[in-house]
């Protein structure tokens, strides 16, 4: 009763919020970009909430902390300090004084604009709409799955509401209520993942304890003792997770477009520590946590032919 309560709770608030931020949004550029003042605190948690979703917490955690173990969580930090910190440092400033200077608004119009092509404003329009389509039902599949274990509501119906509800205050409020509802959002995450890493390794007797039963479970090797060591079973297939997962977000436009709105340099300077210091916490502990997955190996994370579901390994923890 409780959960439902607090999930009432919320929607509500994302619906007032957008409502609220209505009134802040009189024109495009209030819309799409917030006016071009959002400040340091608001830009850092919008970067870090699109950049660490549902896919990290439920697919990602659970797929690359079955496989690597405990070391999976360089790919946490590799994300801090490759994706959130070097990107702040080479593209925020820059990417706020050029779009300001050209005033666009979106990355399909930046590429306009700075080479004078309309066909190549077209081709990034083509590739931004075909290729955020499968990323967003990631991240729709995650959140449903993860409502679903829950709070046994249908899969299909949680989509619908996550759709109908976010619909509502986006466009009601444009980028001053994403940016809000960001921000929160970003608190929940932080204090959730700090809450949920605690209470599984307390589960587990404590992080030495947990450390020594991950030792004694075989890798997809067969080899024991590696799953708990520092660089993990396959050191070079982790490093080109990090790069993947790392520089992939340099080009997302709904990333990117956070840099175009913030309100000045001193915001972008401190947004950047923010942004770095966030994803830590909360992708490193999401690598972390899921590093631990293999001890609460349960049937209800197989298919029937015994494969691994990795959307169901967090959850189930």
């Amino acid at each position: 009763m409780i959960r439902w309560a607090v999930l009432i709770c919320y929607l509500l608030v994302m619906v007032g919020i957008g409502f609220y931020c209505s009134k802040k949004t009189k024109n495009v550029s209030d819309f799409v970009l917030g006016g071009r003042s959002i400040g340091p605190w608001f830009s850092a948690f919008a970067f870090g909430t699109s950049y660490f979703s549902a896919v990290v917490f439920i697919g990602y955690a659970g797929q690359f902390g079955w496989k690597y173990g405990i070391s999976a969580t360089w790919i946490g930090l590799g994300n801090a300090l490759i994706g959130s910190l070097l990107a702040w440092m080479v593209l925020g400033r820059r990417t706020r004084t050029m779009t300001k200077h050209l005033d666009c608004s979106t990355m399909p119009e930046f590429f306009e604009k700075r080479y004078n092509s309309k066909s190549l404003k077209i081709a990034a329009s083509l590739i931004v709409f075909i290729f955020l389509i499968p990323y967003t039902a990631s991240v729709y599949n995650g959140l449903s799955r993860l409502f679903e274990s829950s709070l046994g509501i249908p899969y299909i119906w949680c989509i619908i509401i996550m759709a109908v509800f976010t619909a509502i205050y986006v466009i009601a409020g444009g980028f001053h209520a994403t940016a809000l509802n960001d921000f929160i959002q970003g608190m929940i995450m932080l204090a959730g993942i700090i809450a949920v890493v605690g209470s599984v390794v307390n589960v587990q007797g404590g992080f030495g304890a947990a450390m020594d039963k991950l030792a004694l479970i075989p890798d997809d090797s067969g080899n024991t003792g590696t799953l708990n060591t520092v660089f993990g079973p396959y050191p070079a297939d982790l490093l080109g997770v990090v790069i993947l997962t790392s520089l992939g977000t340099w080009g997302l436009p709904q990333m990117i477009q956070k840099f175009y709105s913030i309100s000045d340099d001193t915001a972008i300077k401190r947004g950047t520590i923010i942004s770095t210091v966030f994803a830590v916490i909360v992708s490193g502990g999401c690598y972390f946590l899921g590093g631990f997955g293999r001890l609460f190996d349960t049937p209800a994370i197989h298919n029937a032919d015994g494969s691994v579901v990795y959307d169901a390994i967090v959850p189930s923890m």
